[in-house]
C-alpha cells in the first residue's frame, strides 16, 4: 500500500472531554464520514504533533486530507456555507489510474 493511500481521509486531534470535539464528530458522523481520532491527552507527543501541524494548541483541529480545516467553527462554517460536501466527495473519491482514462 502506498503511504498516500494510508493518509486518513479526516483526522481530528481531540480530548475525551471538549464539548466542540463531540459537535464537529457529530456533524461529520451525520454526514457518514469516518474519522480517526487522536487523543492528545491519551497519546504521548500527539500534542506537539498537532501544534506542528496546525500551528493551534486548542481542540478540536480537523484535517480533510492535508488540508488544515480548523476547529469546529471553522468546520461548522464550511458546513454552513455548502463547501464542506465537496471538500469532503473530494477526499472521498476513489482513485482513478492513468488505465481509466483510456479511450
Amino acid at each position: 500500500m502506498s503511504a498516500a493511500l494510508s493518509v486518513p481521509k479526516v483526522l481530528m486531534y481531540v480530548t475525551g472531554w471538549c464539548p466542540y470535539c463531540a459537535r464537529a464528530r457529530s456533524l461529520l458522523a451525520g454526514k457518514g464520514v469516518a474519522i480517526e481520532e487522536i487523543d492528545i491527552e491519551a497519546v504521548s507527543g500527539a500534542r506537539s504533533e498537532m501544534l506542528a501541524r496546525s500551528g493551534r494548541n486548542s481542540v478540536p483541529q480537523i484535517f480533510i486530507g492535508s488540508l488544515h480545516v480548523g476547529g469546529y467553527d471553522e468546520l461548522y462554517e464550511l458546513d454552513r456555507s455548502g463547501r464542506l460536501d465537496p471538500l469532503i466527495a473530494a477526499e472521498t473519491a476513489p482513485a482513478h489510474s492513468a488505465l481509466d482514462s483510456r479511450a
